[in-house]
C-alpha cells in the first residue's frame, strides 16, 4: 500500500500545470460562417439585378417578383427588396437561368417610315431591324412613324427608366417644320401649356428659328413623352406639322449621324446622360413654378379649335390604311441618308 501511494505521488508531480491564456490582440477570432450585415446591405436588390439584365423597367421587374416568377437558388422569391449576389447565386425567371449580358446603349438615327415597337402586326420596318446585334434591346421612349431623329436602344432597364420617366425631367430637343408662321402669342401658349386629353403638355423652351410665308421651323425642348405630343400641341393651335426631328436627348446630340446609321455609346456618354437628369426635387419645383393653364368649361371646349383633319389635293378625306397592301411592306433603304425626307422651308420670293 505504501509503494502504491508513492507511485501515485510521483505521477502527480510530473503533471504539467495548466496554462492560462490571457486575451491578446494577436489572437484571431474564428471565421464567421454567416454574411456580415454590412456586406448583405452592399448587395444589389433583386429587382435591380433583373432590370440590369434587360428584363424591363424596375417596376416591371417588381411585378415579376411579386407574381412568383423569380427564383433564387431554386427558391421562389416574392418579397421585394431581397438582396442577392448575382455572381454567386443562381437567379431564374420562369425556370430559365438569368443571363448576365453586358450593359449596352446604342444611338440610332431613326429614318422616316420606321416604327419603334417591338412587334408590328403590319410587318413594317422596326428600329431593332436596323441594329443587328445579339443583345435583347428595347427603345427608350418613342418616335412616331413619320418622325425621325435620335432614339436610344438599350438592355439597361434602370437607364431606360431614368431617361424616359417624366419625373426625372430629361430634356429632348426637336426641330419642327410647321405650316404657317406662329405668332408670339402661339409660342407663349406652347410654353404655358396645352390641355390634351391625358393632361397638360408643356414645352420647356420654344424658339422660332426661321420663317417664310408658307412654313416655319421651330426649335422645341420638352421633358415629357406623351404620344405624338408635339403634333397634337401644334394642331390644337392650328399649325400642322410637316416634319419633326429629334436632335438631342439630355447631353447627347445626334451630330453627323445620318438616317439609318447607329453607334454604341461610350461609358462617358452613358454617365453624362445619367447626370443630365438632375435631382428629382428640383425638377418638380421647376414644374410647380410654371404658369397654370386656365381651362375652359367642358361644354365650351373645342368651340374655337381649328379644324385640322388632313385632306388630299382633291378635297377628299383619306381613309386609314389597314396595313395589308404592298405599301405597308415597303422596306426602308439601308443606305445612310436615303430614308430622310427633311426639307428646308421653301421661299416664296
Amino acid at each position: 500500500m505504501q509503494e502504491s501511494s508513492s507511485h501515485h505521488s510521483r505521477f502527480t508531480s510530473r503533471r504539467r500545470p495548466e496554462k492560462t491564456v490571457t486575451p491578446s490582440s494577436s489572437v484571431k477570432p474564428a471565421l464567421r460562417t454567416k454574411a456580415i450585415p454590412s456586406q448583405v446591405e452592399a448587395l444589389p436588390r433583386l429587382q435591380k439585378v433583373l432590370a440590369s439584365a434587360g428584363l424591363g423597367s424596375r417596376r416591371n421587374c417588381e411585378t415579376l417578383i411579386t407574381t412568383g416568377r423569380v427564383e433564387v437558388d431554386r427558391r421562389v422569391i416574392t418579397e421585394l427588396g431581397t438582396r442577392v449576389d448575382p455572381h454567386k447565386q443562381e437567379v431564374r425567371i420562369d425556370g430559365e437561368r438569368l443571363p448576365d449580358p453586358k450593359r449596352v446603349v446604342y444611338m440610332l438615327h431613326k429614318p422616316v417610315g420606321v416604327v419603334t415597337t417591338n412587334f408590328d402586326p403590319s410587318g413594317r420596318p422596326r428600329v431593332f431591324d436596323l441594329v443587328p446585334v445579339d443583345h435583347r434591346l428595347f427603345a427608350i421612349g418613342r418616335l412616331d412613324r413619320m418622325s425621325e431623329g435620335l432614339i436610344l436602344l438599350t438592355n439597361d432597364g434602370d437607364l431606360a427608366n431614368h431617361l424616359a420617366h417624366p419625373r426625372y425631367g430629361v430634356e429632348k430637343r426637336y426641330m419642327v417644320q410647321v405650316a404657317g408662321v406662329p405668332t408670339p402669342e402661339i409660342l407663349d401658349r406652347l410654353r404655358r401649356g396645352i390641355d390634351l386629353a391625358e393632361g397638360v403638355a408643356h414645352a420647356r423652351r420654344v424658339d422660332l428659328r426661321s420663317s417664310h410665308k408658307l412654313s416655319s421651323v421651330l426649335e422645341m425642348v420638352l421633358d415629357e413623352g406623351k404620344n405624338r405630343e408635339i403634333r397634337r400641341m401644334l394642331a390644337h393651335l392650328g399649325h400642322k406639322v410637316h416634319q419633326l426631328k429629334r436632335v438631342a436627348v439630355g447631353s447627347l446630340s445626334l451630330g453627323s449621324l445620318l438616317p439609318g446609321q447607329w453607334r454604341p455609346l461610350t461609358w462617358q456618354e452613358i454617365e453624362s446622360l445619367r447626370a443630365s437628369s438632375g435631382p428629382v426635387d428640383s425638377k418638380l419645383a421647376q414644374r410647380s413654378s410654371r404658369p397654370q393653364v386656365v381651362r375652359r368649361p367642358r361644354e365650351n371646349r373645342g368651340a374655337t379649335r381649328p379644324f385640322t383633319r388632313e385632306t388630299t389635293s382633291s378635297g377628299r378625306t383619306p381613309t386609314p390604311r389597314t396595313g395589308t397592301g404592298r405599301s405597308s411592306q415597303r422596306r426602308v433603304s439601308k443606305k445612310p441618308g436615303k430614308a430622310s425626307s427633311w426639307r428646308k422651308p421653301r421661299s416664296t420670293s
